[in-house]
């Protein structure tokens, strides 16, 4: 057997071995509880890329069809002025502003749907048809309304995280039980106060779990929308382009990028969760 994949393999079967004996430890102390929450799925990522690194030098696999983490990386470098360029445009600008504006919008609607029945029965519908429809069929249109910058990517970042938003604030706000409800009309509570005492507490692990649904759905609807009409910056335009000249550890580079942006713009969210929902049982059992 090549040297290189024995040692992968073993590599591989150690580390197998010490994240299942870390797996079985209970550590009293909340600080070491929490490091070896990070440990183990730090050394299973380790442990992938090694593997990784082993089988393409072991097989001789083509940098065309995959290249090694170690060329990669290497690309990662030497290329960050042209990644940075690209997460500005991309991240910063498209995801960012369209994230907020399709969030924010998703949310005031769905308290003006619990004031008023008729949009309820007309526009939750419209809204699970909108849902549906495809990103490649949206974002060309995006770019024919809004032109070829960020714009356009941030209308189809818009357009994929408002509905739901929507969907589960509507849902949440509907979550608070019935005696709670009969609680607050006894203390003949207005609207606002019940909304602000009662229902928006008891809606916020729905929207935080919307929040944390369209973090991810921003970062892929702006990279996909960028494949459709960009300028020169861009990780879709980047990957797109990249593709095409058979740069295939460029087009890696720029996957790790978006993945590391999208984990921690998704833990960022979950952070903010913890922070706001403290009092809830899934928060508090965690």
């Amino acid at each position: 057997m090549n040297w290189t994949i024995a040692g992968a393999l073993a590599f591989w079967a150690g580390a197998w071995a010490l994240n299942e004996r870390l797996s079985r430890l209970e550590p009293r102390s909340p600080a070491a509880k929490r490091a070896l929450g990070l440990l183990v799925p730090a050394i299973f990522g380790i442990t992938l890329l090694v593997v990784w690194e082993g089988a393409v030098r072991g097989f001789d696999i083509s940098p065309v069809l995959l290249p090694p983490p170690s060329a990669i990386w290497a690309r990662l470098v030497s290329a960050v002025p042209i990644l940075w360029a690209d997460f500005q445009q991309t991240f910063l600008k498209a995801v960012l502003i369209g994230y907020a504006i399709g969030c924010g919008s998703g949310f005031l609607v769905a308290i003006a749907i619990d004031r008023s029945p008729f949009l309820q029965r007309g526009l939750l519908p419209l809204g699970n048809f909108v849902s549906a429809l495809p990103i490649i069929g949206v974002a060309p249109i995006m770019v024919m309304w809004f032109g070829f910058d960020w714009p356009s990517k941030a209308a189809v970042v818009i357009i994929m995280t408002f509905f739901p938003m929507l969907v589960n604030t509507v849902q949440g706000l509907a979550s608070s039980s019935a005696i709670d409800r009969d609680l607050m009309r006894t203390y003949a509570a207005s609207y606002r106060q019940t909304l602000f005492k009662l229902r928006l507490p008891a809606a916020a692990p729905f929207i935080f779990n919307a929040l944390k649904i369209n973090s991810t759905l921003a970062l892929i609807g702006a990279i996909v929308a960028e494949f459709f009409g960009t300028p020169i910056t861009g990780m879709g335009f980047r990957i797109s382009t990249e593709v095409g000249r058979m740069n295939l550890d460029m087009v890696w580079a720029e996957i790790a990028v978006a993945a590391l942006a999208g984990s921690l713009f998704y833990g960022l969210v979950a952070l903010t969760e913890r922070a706001v929902t403290f009092w809830h049982p899934s928060i508090r059992g965690g």
